[in-house]
């Protein structure tokens, strides 16, 4: 296909939008078309493309590999024509009625979002957030390709050059135990720790993390006996039990069970969880997503100084 006048401007818009809806009724919805437009634009789409482009299954619109490779270059000749037409090179938040989409995995949903409502209440009032959740980091590498977020924030998810990062905090890990089990009061010894139950908390249903891999290196396992994907339900369960679990701080700190546990360093040496906030690069120089973006590190790193004061 080379014969770019003839190529009709509205098929790339409808494109995107199903692209990030999965749905063509969805994508009509996003756009302001019916779905019967949406329909015929995706058959033109097909036509124009040579490839069925999205096939359906149980969870959607599934795009082939023809849409995914796609989906880069027309969602980012799109965002820079809409730029272009509303480039101003001035950003002013208390005017502005932006949207941002922003993804997150459950621990920055969590110590970050209030933080950062707030924060944009304040500074921009007419500003609306669209969160994404993602659980695989790859996923959010997926959905920054996709032009499905601006940015994402959760660990590190990419080293390609296309998608740029900074860290913004890290979490240390605790040991916990209820505050009334034996080995509260003796401590967390080695050889206490590997004889417990654990509870080990794995959003992707794995039976092997951080505490595994490092008992490995001494030749020692534990006893799993509770897996869990939701992180924050984790220490009620300890505090009601004989497990015991190994966690980031600061799902500890603002847990309702916090009084009834013990919360012991680690008997094995740990490296912090990074948090970092990521965005493709087709968007690093955006004023208005810049914004954005330094307003979620200017309170990551009000986190990261409370952090600090508790350690």
């Amino acid at each position: 296909m080379n014969n770019l006048p003839a190529v009709d401007l509205n098929l790339l818009v409808a494109f995107d939008a199903i692209m990030a809806e999965r749905s063509v009724t969805r994508a009509g919805a996003r756009i302001g078309r019916t779905q019967p437009a949406m329909s015929a634009a995706l058959a033109r789409l097909r036509q124009l493309f040579q490839d069925e482009l999205f096939v359906r299954s149980p969870s959607g619109l599934e795009p082939t590999p023809r849409a995914l490779d796609l989906a880069e270059p027309i969602g980012k000749s799109l965002r820079h024509a809409q730029e272009a037409l509303a480039f101003s090179g001035v950003f002013d938040p208390r005017s502005s009625s932006a949207s941002f989409r922003l993804g997150l995995s459950e621990h920055p949903a969590f110590v970050l979002l209030p933080k950062l409502l707030a924060a944009i209440r304040q500074a921009a009032p007419n500003i609306s957030i669209d969160v994404k959740g993602f659980i695989a980091r790859e996923k959010a590498v997926e959905m920054l390709d996709a032009g499905e977020v601006d940015a994402a924030v959760g660990v590190p998810v990419s080293t390609s050059p296309r998608i740029l990062s900074r860290l913004l905090f890290e979490e240390s890990f605790v040991s916990i135990v209820r505050v009334d089990h034996p080995a509260a009061a003796r401590g967390l010894d080695l050889d206490t720790f590997v004889a417990l139950d654990h509870l080990l908390v794995s959003p992707e249903g794995d039976r092997y993390g951080h505490v595994d891999r490092k008992l490995s290196e001494l030749g020692l396992r534990r006893r799993l006996g509770l897996t869990l994907p939701q992180m924050y339900a984790a220490p009620a369960i300890v505090a009601e039990t004989d497990l015991v679990a190994t966690l980031m701080r600061g799902i500890v700190d603002v847990s309702d069970s916090r009084a009834r546990l013990s919360i012991h360093k680690p008997p094995i040496e740990l490296l912090p969880v990074s948090f970092a906030l990521s965005w493709h690069r087709r968007n690093d120089s955006h004023v208005g997503q810049q914004w954005f973006r330094e307003l979620i590190g200017s309170v990551a790193a009000k986190k990261q100084d409370r952090l600090g004061e508790s350690n």
